[in-house]
């Protein structure tokens, strides 16, 4: 079939996708996917239209799906036309597109006769909240409506009244049609969800739907026990009677003249000369926003001057003299082009998902982890899929859902291997006996054994400054090592008859391998690729076993009185103690490290025996200095809570460990209570 077709094929299942999502969000406030999703789909929508040049046109506006401002106004409300026709900010995504935007915006006002060698800006944040348009008459609040379709609103006055923010008479008499956006704090979305829960309703995803669903109440006692916020941002028209306030000429002076009729505004605005003082803008929200009481998602950029805004005008959606310039997106729609498995340093069989290339935190996304066969079955993921992608920070991508309304006919189910090239012997795979994930049947192929070595002297592990996998492949390609205790023993003379190596690099390269011989017990555990064992993990165990002989001969009732060891990590330790090869390299190893253990427990001390978990963001001092605090006191620190633990040490946003804490009975401290415990 030709590509053509198979894309206008999707083309028509995106358009009824994205109509059902705009339902969703606009008309039952309860979306199913995160507005990032959402704009991702948008966006693919319009360039699908614009190459096909065919677009899905309603009788009532005759724009295009992508192009629907809203929706239609619910038949719960009275409906209204509004005074002046409401939009939606097109988006852009980084300095480029925000680049290619005015050179578009400079095009269209040079056709219109008005030439700008350089605009002046005014940014604001883009809260995420709901848009409400406030009609004023002589003074007095008259009426509200929420935005519907753009060109006809639902009457929410009587909500609307319930908004403390919301004057109901302006400090001077003018007619006045404004418009701002409803939100909800933070704060107060944690108290609304947990009255919902309480009276065993479904919380709220967000507190943009928890604003959307306040305003839209009947019932304005629900509204007011919200405790919703407001900020005016705009001014649709204006008459200032008797008042003899100016006409603002600005965006700039409409903020002012808002403030000066008693109307909230966002006090972080800016005049911005040029493109690159609004992208300092910009960038120092991206970074601040998370701050903020309230939920913010970009940046607005409007051109200051009315009368530029009057010249540049409106496409069918969205005005031509501003634009939202959206924070890196966490969430987003991608493809799935291929599945793979790959194969860890311990054998363990992971599912990846290969991408169509997308940009998602600030990055480009082109793999995400599947986890295990469990969770390919859960969601049903398959190769050509539609999916939606989340990424934060360091956090590993994943797959959080599939759109299945946009999956390709004749797909199949993903059908998890029993073997993998990868492995040693045949390659086979087998389930690991208690959890739902496949690891290597055999352990000793090349690839394995090359994966180990890569790891062990890596960052995490001993740290071999300026060795890596290349410089490792070629000392077992050349036969130089056969282990990584044969390192150790490498001379320069051996290392100069590798290729392109001179007697510097050759140098350089004994001069790390001699630097990593001392080496903490904590980090040689991480370099021994013993399962289940990484960073937190071996810190926890050198906490409490002083050398590497003490761990050796640990019983699993000593392991398991460590507190955040389980019964898997204990037990896949005590198969490496009774596993000849591993000891065997051990010993070899032993002959040449250095081992010292600063993680150990002291055997004095006023929380002797005593376990922390610390969790959240602390003021005073980083959970790392608080660890360390503690530990020259006798206590073991801990990164997950359980009965053994003494205390939970709480800082800003804890997260579930508090939660987990609560039900255990485990004691809580906030950050006072505990500095005034160490004191």
């Amino acid at each position: 079939m030709p590509k053509d077709t198979t894309e206008k094929q999707h083309l028509e299942k995106l358009r009824a996708v994205v109509l059902h999502h705009q339902h969703k969000y606009h008309t039952e406030d309860a979306p199913e996917i995160s507005d990032q999703a959402y704009d991702a789909l948008v966006r693919e929508l319009s360039l699908l239209e614009e190459k096909f040049g065919t677009k899905e046109v309603s009788v009532a506006d005759t724009i295009s799906v992508a192009d629907k401002v809203g929706a239609a106004p619910s038949a719960a409300f009275t409906k209204v036309k509004h005074a002046a026709r409401q939009w939606s900010f097109d988006n852009v995504f980084d300095y480029a597109e925000l680049v290619s935007w005015e050179e578009r915006l400079k095009r269209y006002l040079q056709k219109e006769g008005v030439s700008e060698k350089s605009i002046e800006y005014v940014a604001e944040h883009k809260i995420d909240g709901l848009k409400l348009v406030m009609e004023y008459k002589n003074g007095e609040f008259f009426r509200a409506l929420t935005r519907g379709d753009g060109v006809v609103g639902e009457d929410v006055t009587h909500t609307a009244r319930t908004i403390s923010t919301l004057p109901q008479t302006l400090t001077y008499k003018v007619d006045l049609t404004c418009v701002g956006e409803v939100w909800m704090g933070f704060a107060v979305f944690k108290q609304v969800n947990l009255i919902e829960v309480g009276r065993g309703e479904e919380p709220f995803a967000n507190p943009r739907n928890a604003a959307a669903g306040s305003l839209r109440q009947l019932d304005p006692a629900i509204a007011r026990a919200r405790n919703l916020s407001l900020f005016a941002y705009d001014i649709d028209t204006f008459s200032p009677l008797t008042s003899g306030l100016p006409v603002p000429v600005s965006q700039a002076e409409e903020l002012e003249l808002l403030k000066t009729l008693g109307l909230p505004t966002n006090e972080h605005s800016k005049v911005c000369a040029s493109l690159v003082e609004a992208e300092k803008y910009y960038q120092d929200w991206k970074t601040k926003a998370d701050a903020l009481p309230y939920g913010v998602d970009g940046i607005v950029l409007k051109t200051n001057l009315i009368r530029l805004q009057k010249a540049a005008g409106y496409t069918a959606k969205s005005p031509r003299f501003g634009i939202a310039y959206k924070f890196p997106a966490v969430e987003t729609t991608t493809v799935v082009e291929a599945i793979d498995l790959q194969v860890g340093r311990t054998g363990v069989v992971t599912p990846v998902a290969h991408l169509r290339a997308v940009v998602v935190d600030g990055s480009t996304v082109t793999r995400a982890t599947l986890h295990n066969e469990d969770q390919i079955k859960r969601l049903d993921i398959r190769v050509g899929d539609t999916i939606v992608l989340r990424k934060a920070g360091d956090v590993i991508p994943e797959v959080v859902s599939v759109i299945t309304d946009l999956r390709p006919k004749k797909t199949v189910a993903y059908v998890f291997p029993r073997q993998v090239a990868a492995c040693g012997g045949d390659g086979s795979i087998e389930r690991i006996p208690g959890q739902a994930a496949y690891r290597c049947v055999s352990l000793d192929s090349d690839f394995l054994v090359r994966q180990k070595m890569y790891y062990f002297v890596s960052k995490n592990a001993l740290n071999f400054d300026g060795v890596g996998p290349k410089i490792i492949d070629a000392l077992l390609d050349y036969e130089l090592i056969s282990d990584v205790a044969d390192l150790f023993t490498l001379k320069v003379e051996e290392a100069l008859t590798l290729p392109g190596f001179k007697q510097k690099s050759a140098e350089n390269l004994i001069a790390a391998i001699t630097s990593a011989k001392r080496v903490s017990l904590s980090r040689l555990l991480v370099g021994l690729s013993i399962d289940n064992v990484g960073e937190e993990t071996a810190r926890l165990l050198a906490t409490y076993f002083p050398s590497v002989d003490a761990l050796r001969g640990a019983k699993l009732e000593a392991l398991l009185q460590v507190d955040g060891i389980g019964d898997i990590v204990a037990e896949n330790i005590m198969l490496w103690q009774n596993n000849k090869k591993a000891q065997a390299l051990l010993d070899k190893l032993l002959l040449h490290l250095e081992i010292h253990n600063e993680d150990v427990i002291q055997s004095q001390g006023k929380f002797l025996g005593m376990s922390f978990v610390f969790t959240g963001t602390m003021e005073k001092l980083s959970r790392s200095e608080a660890g360390d605090l503690v530990k020259r006191e006798g206590a073991s620190v801990s990164s997950s809570v359980s009965k053994k633990t003494t205390y939970v040490v709480v800082g800003s946003e804890p997260g579930s460990k508090a939660t987990e804490a609560e039900k255990l009975g485990v004691k809580i401290l906030n950050e006072t209570e505990f500095l005034a415990l160490i004191a």
